[in-house]
């Protein structure tokens, strides 16, 4: 595995062959072993020295041998979204991915009218800019604007491919109502007649399955710590306002605004498996000050 001493984005993969690959094909290698989407190899395929075997120009059907290394160039980085002075609170940073813990009320990317420049994604590129460096700006996990907590963008197309499938969330929710203990819901989710924006339970709608657990309960609330099977637009929101306990602040869903005037709902923990260094990463964001004043 190649080793990196600066945080500037990597334009390169280089794997060593180990021995249970010692035979196999160069293509089936870099696709079924290492996990480099067919996309980003027809992309290095068309670029002088795109794949390489020890140095040299190689082709997707040469056989590897035990010990030789492979460097596929990845595609070049594409971005157009404008740099702004958006603040950052970066938990992580290396080569490959830059982790975030956003503050509510920044919505994550920008919409083609309403935020075109305030979001957490115009304060990346600036950052971007500011350190002289060049990479796409990789979503892998998406929140809400007034949800707070941990976002983690990728820099190239092959860390936003495998975090996508290895990142798993934790988070912590103050619902209105006492919930004694842990439970599923496993509802399916539609867009609600007539609006753009709202969600609800729906026959028609996708399958979506959230499960809760109970942490405290305090003034007739419950503070929940919730994990996701599925990933649908406002999932968490909708299913707790649909058992009877809105999210406090969340006046869409049916929750109480006279406590906090946002959604309390916070990503407080989020782990992936990182590709290069071949181990899993945890990272834990404490609750804000607005949701940690409601429990104390």
């Amino acid at each position: 595995m190649p080793y990196y001493n600066t945080n500037k984005a990597a334009t390169s993969l280089s794997f060593t062959v180990c021995a249970e690959s010692d035979g196999v094909k160069l293509g089936a290698y870099l696709h079924r072993k290492m996990g480099v989407s067919q996309r980003i190899i027809r992309s290095a395929k068309l670029r002088n020295d795109g794949i390489t075997v020890d140095g040299i120009g190689a082709r997707t059907v040469d056989v590897l041998k035990v010990g030789q290394v492979v460097n596929i160039l990845l595609p070049e980085p594409h971005c157009e979204i404008e740099p702004s002075g958006v603040a950052l609170d970066i938990v992580y940073e290396d080569n490959h991915y830059i982790l975030i813990n956003k503050p509510s009320g920044v919505p994550v990317h920008p919409t083609s009218c309403n935020h075109t420049s305030d979001t957490l994604a115009n304060g990346i590129v600036r950052y971007m800019k500011e350190q002289n460096d060049n990479y796409s700006v990789s979503i892998v996990n998406r929140l809400d604007k007034n949800t707070s907590g941990l976002v983690l963008v990728a820099k190239n197309a092959y860390a936003a491919d495998r975090a996508a499938k290895s990142a798993k969330k934790i988070y912590l929710a103050v619902c209105a109502g006492e919930i004694r203990s842990a439970g599923k819901i496993d509802l399916p989710i539609d867009r609600e007649k007539d609006s753009i924006i709202k969600r609800c339970v729906s026959e028609n709608g996708q399958r979506a399955v959230t499960n809760y657990e109970p942490l405290k309960i305090f003034d007739g609330n419950t503070l929940l710590s919730i994990t996701l099977e599925t990933g649908r637009t406002h999932q968490i929101r909708v299913h707790l306002s649909h058992i009877g306990h809105p999210l406090l602040g969340d006046d869409l869903y049916g929750g109480l605004t006279d406590k906090i005037n946002r959604h309390a709902l916070h990503c407080a923990e989020l782990s992936f498996f990182h590709p290069i260094l071949g181990k899993e990463l945890c990272f834990k964001a404490v609750l804000p000050q607005d949701m940690a004043s409601l429990i104390n």
